[in-house]
């Protein structure tokens, strides 16, 4: 293009107007700042919420433990203290979908209730009380308990609203999603169904996204929507949940045909995920006032919506995102015209490159072909940048983010930059920029119809800054006054910017710097959509890259990103606040007197290489602890009893035995595990619950957790009368104490998982 000083100024005010909306955007999806504990009573005020989180995640509180028993009572305190009515189920939940045989709880939910004046239904709020085994739980999932009881408070106090609002705190999330199962299944006020809130924590800090809904969600979806003063949420990140292997409590009300509902969580800083580090220090309060003013947001909306019709399925799904500080959205129904209008944009945009004698069909199609080659190389630049990372500092390996990921999220982004304009750089000369702006475009406009077959709440990401920028690419070409042209390409650029932008800001955290290749994918569509706008500026940054052939622009991010990485290295360290995760288990078998060190981590770190060093598949001998190959090392045999099983009763009639026992644990465990070998179970109930028919069979295991102390009372029907093996053993958490163990040095911690310190004693009986 013809360099002049109207072009050069309408290119860097451009320039400036969209950085500035690059940070407008990012902005727009940032939590709130907290509110303090003088806020006015009707505000909800994440410094009055963190004094329940204080006392929720003051100690590591696991389901069935005794300090679990006290979180409870201060839950049922607080929520009688704002007038609700106040219940305790008490009962077993089940869960068949964990991958180690059949799950069960015994679980003690908290549901309180809030009457409307003039229901038309119910809403139910929903947080779990209980930690993993070695977490303090202060944001998972002390952050949605303590939003909770912030918001019961100030809906108690204000109006009542129409509809019954229902305050379930479950039990056993961690263990089983089981207290979210048996309310669904069991409780009464459960049986009509509704609408589920169900308030979460992945981490420390960042925005509280609405993450997860169920099937035809246009009708929630359109609440939230209008509701909440801070919306972040993306049917693309509905579409990546539904196909992860990750539940929550909102789950079990998700797969009931009674309910529709909303799942929201934070989830930056997920290096304190499940671990000892989750305390109330590591919070941030403005993620917690996020949470707790969409929370209030929405309990008052839907408590005084008519929920006759949006606690049933819409007839479709919206797609959604966020857009400075609004909740764009549009009907399901729309995804395939605009992918097709896309495509067919960018075909009108060809056409009028052709005859303006800028492009031609063939560069332009062998513009389309090597846009691939920059989509690639970030992808795998970013995840080469990973793999050194972790070569550098061996701690990341476990790990799914650093500490402190800020600098290296950077890198990626001035990686993807330098990935990007090196391929123009190279590519312009030889192909043409317009060609290469057009072919980046039909990439988009492609990809925006491969997803809307594959995952429709996701296509709008390529497909709405595909027809974006060719609409203002068309103007452009077709007018001949400077700003004119400026602006609509401006224009094009600005849309994908406040599309793609927050995308690529949200999905650092949802998957990982180790996974960082997804945001930078993003970044990348993303920067072959602002093309034809980088080429208005050519005129700009170009002078300075011809001087060294086109290099400066991609060598100066290639410089960023070595200054973002050492930077980063700096910042991040392992210390005592914030460890290098190891992970370590220990396995007990007395029947052969022979005890092993497992762990789950792909490889022996600095600490546990001391215990591990060879790989076994120990899911026969210990199902708990799943199948594959693990690293285990040989362990000298502690004295660990293992449960006692004792026949209640013994009966055979028609070739089936009926065989009713109590399996007693002989020490202080967080589970009991029992199996049988070799004989068919026609059916089985543990602890008064039958289990379900689809666990039943030539194979048959119970992981029960929460057992109670005097034992598992377990009946079952085998389908044969002949002698019948069982394998039988308990869990406990701690490796203190056991011989040959030395404690983690400084700098080395637990990592977050719902096993690590697990004690398994085993034992076989033949009855």
């Amino acid at each position: 293009m013809e360099r002049t000083p109207a072009r050069t100024v309408a290119g860097l005010v451009t320039l400036a107007a969209l950085a500035a909306l690059i940070v407008l955007s990012l902005w727009a999806v940032s939590p709130p700042a907290p509110a303090g504990v003088a806020a006015r009573p009707d505000q909800f005020s994440a410094g009055r919420a963190f004094g329940h989180v204080e006392r929720i995640g003051g100690q590591v509180h696991v389901a069935g433990s005794p300090a679990a028993g006290q979180v409870r009572d201060y839950v049922e305190t607080t929520l009688r203290g704002s007038g609700l009515r106040i219940s305790v189920q008490d009962t077993v939940g089940a869960s068949d979908e964990l991958g180690h045989g059949y799950a069960m709880a015994h679980v003690r939910n908290v549901v309180a209730v809030l009457p409307g004046t003039d229901p038309s239904g119910s809403v139910f709020a929903v947080a779990h009380y209980d930690s993993v085994q070695v977490s303090y739980g202060a944001n998972d999932d002390g952050a949605g308990v303590s939003t909770l009881l912030e918001a019961a408070r100030i809906l108690s106090a204000g109006p009542r609203p129409r509809n019954d609002i229902v305050f379930v705190i479950t039990d056993a999330e961690e263990a089983c999603l089981c207290g979210a199962e048996a309310f669904v299944s069991q409780h009464p006020l459960a049986a009509k169904g509704g609408v589920a809130l169900n308030f979460e924590a992945r981490g420390a800090s960042g925005p509280a996204i609405m993450f997860e809904t169920g099937a035809g969600n246009a009708g929630v979806v359109g609440v939230y929507g209008d509701a909440v003063p801070y919306p972040v949420a993306t049917s693309f990140a509905v579409e990546v949940y539904r196909i992860l292997p990750n539940d929550t409590d909102f789950t079990p009300f998700r797969e009931a045909d009674r309910f529709t509902g909303l799942n929201t969580a934070y989830i930056d800083g997920s290096a304190v995920y499940h671990t000892p580090q989750d305390r109330p220090a590591y919070l941030d309060r403005a993620s917690l006032q996020h949470h707790g003013d969409n929370a209030v947001a929405l309990l008052r909306s839907f408590g005084g919506a008519d929920l006759g019709a949006l606690a049933k399925p819409s007839g479709h799904d919206s797609t959604y995102f966020p857009v400075l500080g609004y909740l764009v959205r549009y009907p399901g129904t729309l995804v395939w015209p605009v992918a097709v209008v896309a495509l067919l944009a960018v075909g009108a945009l060809t056409v009028i490159a052709r005859r303006r004698r800028v492009a031609t069909v063939g560069r332009t199609l062998a513009a389309f072909g090597l846009a691939f080659v920059p989509i690639i190389a970030a992808v795998v630049l970013t995840q080469l940048l990973w793999t050194l990372l972790v070569a550098i500092r061996p701690g990341y390996r476990e790990m799914i983010d650093p500490w402190r990921p800020g600098w290296f999220r950077l890198a990626v982004v001035a990686l993807v930059a330098a990935a990007v304009l090196t391929w123009y750089g190279l590519l312009r000369r030889r192909i043409g920029a317009w060609p290469l702006a057009i072919g980046g475009l039909a990439v988009l406009a492609v990809l925006g119809l491969v997803l809307a077959a594959a995952t429709p709440g996701g296509s709008y990401l390529a497909a709405v800054p595909a027809l974006a920028g060719a609409v203002g690419a068309t103007v452009a070409l077709s007018v001949r006054q400077t700003w004119a042209s400026a602006l609509a390409l401006g224009l094009g650029g600005a849309v994908a910017v406040v599309v793609l932008a927050p995308t690529v800001l949200l999905f650092f955290p949802a998957l990982g710097l180790a996974t960082g290749a997804a945001a930078a994918l993003f970044a990348t569509l993303l920067g072959l959509a602002l093309l034809p706008l980088f080429e208005s500026l050519y005129p700009v940054v170009g002078a300075t890259g011809r001087r060294l052939r086109g290099a400066a622009p991609a060598l100066a991010c290639g410089v960023l990103t070595l200054v973002f990485v050492v930077t980063g290295l700096a910042v991040d360290r392992f210390d005592l606040a914030h460890p290098a995760p190891q992970q370590l288990m220990y396995a007990l078998d007395t029947d052969t007197g022979q005890a092993r060190w497992v762990s789950t981590d792909s490889a022996p770190g600095s600490w546990n290489k001391a215990y591990v060093s060879g790989r076994e598949d120990l899911a026969k001998q210990f199902p708990p602890l799943g199948g594959g190959e693990l690293l285990t090392g040989q362990a000298q045999a502690a004295t660990l009893a293992a449960p006692t099983v004792t026949t209640v009763s013994d009966t055979t009639a028609a070739g089936r035995r009926t065989l009713s026992l109590t399996v007693t644990p002989q020490r202080t465990v967080r589970l009991v595990y029992l199996a049988v070998e070799g004989t068919p179970v026609v059916s089985a109930t543990v602890s008064g619950r039958e289990v379900a028919p689809s666990a039943v069979g030539d194979s048959f295991g119970v992981l029960f957790h929460a057992p109670p102390a005097d034992g598992l009372r377990v009946t079952l029907v085998l389908g044969a009368a002949g002698p019948v093996r069982l394998r039988v053993m308990d869990g406990s958490d701690g490796l203190d104490g056991l011989p040959g163990f030395t404690p983690r040095p400084a700098g080395i911690g637990i990592p977050g998982s719902h096993d690590t310190e697990l004690v398994l004693v085993a034992k076989g009986y033949t009855l």
